[in-house]
């Protein structure tokens, strides 16, 4: 099929048909026996996160120099879809992971940086947050308040806080990249820049956040910095280049929040399908009656639709094109067909479907956050809107 600029292949590459076949068995065969419970306990698992290290799943983007495959971000994509499909809460630790810890490293670190960090972040051996959100600034991220403040010694002073930050308080947390305002204009405008601050710094707390109700062995941290003293060297990129660096990492990191959109809803639409088949009522299964067939039906047809639209956006990125609409559309697609899907599901079955033993009841509750999570359906609207000329 052609498209302006290039020919876009819709047949997987064989690499990334083997990522998918490998990743969806580790998700059938480790993942799955233990998804209920692991929920149930709001436990994260070392054993998963450290077998998807194992995989090469938080390598895949990372160049080969660097201790990762080298591979391209559709790849990326494909195995945190495979991870949806089956559990949102290890597919938001990977997608955290890469998109969020690993990304702003590899595309605006030091060499050094990227040296020291990339190979231990690549091998799942540790996993880094993404310190933007705060308790006053979520959709409006400008409007953080957290301070880096610059001493004699060239030094940085860093006080604040975040929130809603996944993979801020796990074992293998080796650290967080931090949005603070650096300075202010003569308007009072914020310079914003980002550091790399690591778990042991005095003055650096994490707290795991509780009774959430989506992606709950996934984990979640409120991150306090009192005092906080870093090098110059812990600077990511440039000073003032922070807002842009991370709007720019948020812009790929979408792509993975519309994979888990894409995943989770695969993964509701089958155990809805084999619900229906396996059903008995009026003498026969209700995938039989047309009111049921029809629903699921509608469910391929959006999700096969899903699917395209983010391929289109991902292979848009991998080819170096402006994509940033195309991840918001995406993002927004995939999130709400993932909403209708999982609420079609748990019609589907009835009030079984209200019972925690079935996994549809899981689903429903992650496909939630997908349209909060890195940019509101709202802001992914605004977006949009911007790029029509609105």
């Amino acid at each position: 099929m052609a498209f302006p600029g290039g020919t876009m292949d819709f047949e997987l590459t064989d690499e990334q048909k083997t990522i998918r076949e490998t990743v969806r068995k580790f998700a059938e065969t480790k993942i799955k026996p233990l998804a209920h419970d692991l929920d149930e306990k709001e436990e994260f698992s070392l054993e998963l996160t450290r077998g998807l290290g194992e995989l090469g799943v938080f390598g895949i983007i990372v160049p080969e120099e660097y201790g990762g495959q080298g591979l391209d971000y559709s790849s990326y994509v494909i195995a945190v879809e495979e991870l949806a499909r089956v559990d949102g809460s290890q597919a938001a630790t990977v997608a955290a992971g890469v998109s969020l810890g690993v990304a702003p490293i590899l595309y605006f670190g030091t060499e050094e940086q990227k040296k020291k960090w990339l190979p231990r972040l690549a091998s799942g051996e540790a996993l880094f947050a993404f310190g933007l959100t705060e308790p006053e600034a979520g959709s409006d991220s400008r409007g953080s308040k957290t301070k880096a403040v610059e001493n004699p010694d060239g030094t940085w002073t860093i006080d604040g806080a975040k929130i809603f930050i996944t993979n801020g308080s796990t074992p293998m947390t080796a650290g967080a990249i931090v949005q603070a305002v650096s300075a202010k204009n003569e308007k009072g405008d914020p310079e914003f820049t980002c550091f790399i601050v690591e778990k042991d710094a005095p003055g650096f707390t994490a707290r795991t956040m509780h009774k959430k109700l989506m992606w709950r062995a996934s984990n979640t941290s409120e991150l306090f910095f009192s005092g906080v003293k870093v090098q110059a060297s812990a600077m990511l990129g440039k000073r003032g280049a922070g807002s842009k660096q991370m709007l720019k990492t948020l812009d790929s990191g979408r792509l993975s929040i519309a994979a888990m959109g894409l995943g989770c809803a695969q993964g509701a639409y089958e155990e809805a399908l084999a619900y229906a088949q396996a059903r008995q009522q009026f003498g026969k299964p209700i995938a039989r009656f047309q009111a049921i067939a029809f629903k699921l039906a509608d469910m391929a047809l959006k999700i096969e639709h899903a699917r395209w639209f983010l391929y289109r956006a991902c292979w848009l990125r991998d080819q170096g094109k402006p994509f940033g609409t195309e991840s918001a559309m995406a993002k927004l697609y995939c999130s709400e067909v993932a909403q209708w899907v999982a609420n079609e599901a748990v019609q589907i079955h009835g009030g079984y479907g209200l019972m925690k033993e079935f996994p549809v009841e899981r689903f429903y509750r992650d496909q939630r956050l997908l349209q909060i999570g890195e940019g509101t359906s709202e802001i992914q609207r605004l977006v949009i809107s911007r790029a029509i000329g609105c």
